[in-house]
């Protein structure tokens, strides 16, 4: 079972206390507007290279159990 705090953290340090991928600055809410505009997660990775395709699976797969 995927444990979100693996992938997701939220510091008021960072961006405010915005949810990012963990161990980056890159927002949550980024991938999701990248995928309503069509861009592909190969894409997403490509422009935030931080982010790794693990991350991005695990926080999708989180997001369709809500």
């Amino acid at each position: 079972m995927i444990k979100i705090r693996d992938y997701i953290s939220s510091n008021k340090e960072i961006l405010g206390g915005q949810p990012v991928f963990v161990g980056t600055r890159v927002p949550i809410e980024t991938l999701f507007d990248h995928l309503e505009k069509g861009i592909s997660i190969d894409e997403f990775l490509m422009d935030f290279p931080s982010v790794t395709k693990e991350q991005v699976t695990a926080v999708i797969e989180v997001a369709n159990r809500e």
